[in-house]
């Protein structure tokens, strides 16, 4: 297996370094102040303006959907092993990052679902325009009435009527919905549910402002609003033109597997870059910070702490490595078993080390003066988002006992 980073891919990360050193970081706090004038407007989920400031020094740089594969983009795009190191970097930075260079979930998903799925009107109305930056989407899988780890337990129905389908049900926790920008959602939903299992589902393109869409609410993640919103949305009656169905009745689960495969490998290096950057503020508390006549750096439980993490992330990244090294040499089916594998094991391993960090700086640890809480938060989420941890221990265990089962 080689991991090394192809000429490209070397030349994207240090532009992208060097963007993050210039203008993220800095950013930070000009968003966050930014972003608490707004709320006092009552414009919780409008986005700050610096962001799209960002958005434009990043596409200037030629720092833009970096999260397209070459089979895509192949003057441009990148394997799956490439971008995994330039999504680490974004990952530093969570809120501001991925965004500016047009690598934010639930776009990218939404984007390669429709590279792969759309047809050519669909991917003029709505994929042109992602690609662009200019707006944003949503991905509606989630219920709230079902245990939605199951798929094929989703209920929401799409029924066909004449030359339209209609929709009726419930989702929640639909990322990027609150937003304005959002003007496009994916809905996942039955449309036979009589059928085979994985052949009930379909997905369709819903335009937000259709008629008989009420965005119910936004719900806060351990007490944190984010600016995008992840919400609960009511359909009742919608009715979209059939038209807007991607691929084929039946396809919605073969669809929701594609879209997964590469998405998880961003969250994934994503998180690696958040432990970096805790451990990163917890080696520079531990040098700075004196606690009984010494450093924090010098008393052994802060060191085996600093250890542990270092450990951990370097375990956690290897293996997330290794399964885009797969993706790009054999596909996302000959990787399923991995892919599964780091879904557990990279956000359990980041939360530890924020969970340390927050532990070496104390009360400051869980105050909003270092990006750790948020980081906490949003780490700790991510084990239920995509599928929680139980579904995908399930997933590998399966495939363990399959090489004995026949």
């Amino acid at each position: 297996m080689d991991f090394g980073l192809s000429e490209r891919a070397q030349d994207y990360l240090g532009r992208l370094t060097d963007f993050m050193d210039s203008h993220i970081y800095p950013a930070e706090p000009v968003y966050a102040r930014q972003r608490a004038d707004l709320i006092a407007k009552g414009e919780e989920h409008t986005v700050p303006p610096i962001v799209e400031e960002l958005k434009a020094e990043a596409r200037s740089r030629g720092l833009w959907n970096l999260f397209l594969p070459g089979s895509t983009d192949p003057e441009h795009g990148l394997s799956v092993t490439d971008y995994a190191s330039l999504a680490e970097v974004t990952g530093r930075s969570p809120l501001l990052a991925p965004e500016a260079t047009n690598c934010a979930a639930p776009d990218t998903g939404n984007m390669e679902v429709l590279h792969m799925f759309g047809t050519p009107e669909q991917k003029k109305r709505w994929l042109e325009p992602l690609l662009d930056g200019e707006i944003r989407s949503a991905f509606a899988m989630t219920e709230p009435e079902v245990a939605s780890s199951d798929a094929t337990n989703i209920a929401t129905r799409i029924e066909r009527d004449g030359d339209h389908y209609v929709i009726n049900g419930r989702k929640w926790w639909i990322t990027g919905s609150a937003d304005p920008r959002c003007k496009i959602m994916i809905v996942m939903g039955k449309t036979d549910p009589d059928g085979h299992p994985y052949r009930q589902q379909s997905m369709v393109l819903v335009p937000m402002d259709t008629p008989g869409v009420e965005v119910v609410r936004a719900l806060p993640v351990f007490g944190y609003r984010d600016q995008e919103g992840h919400c609960e949305i009511r359909f009742t009656d919608v009715r979209v033109p059939v038209e807007n169905l991607i691929a084929q009745e039946g396809d919605g689960f073969m669809i929701a597997q594609a879209r997964l495969g590469p998405g998880r490998i961003h969250h994934c290096m994503r998180a690696i870059g958040m432990a970096e950057r805790a451990l990163e503020l917890m080696c520079r508390r531990a040098v700075s910070r004196v606690a009984f006549g010494k450093p924090l750096a010098a008393q052994g439980v802060v060191r085996e702490q600093i250890a542990e993490s270092r450990m951990a992330i370097e375990q956690a990244r290897l293996l997330t490595l290794k399964t885009a090294w797969l993706i790009d040499e054999q596909g996302v089916k000959a990787a399923r078993s991995e892919v599964a594998a780091i879904k557990v094991v990279v956000p359990r391993a980041a939360l530890q080390v924020v969970d340390r960090a927050i532990q070496v700086h104390g009360g400051m640890g869980v105050s909003e003066d270092t990006p750790l809480a948020a980081m906490w938060a949003g780490l700790r989420t991510l084990r239920l988002a995509d599928g929680p941890d139980e579904v995908h221990v399930r997933s590998v265990a399966r495939a363990e006992l399959g090489k004995f089962t026949g």
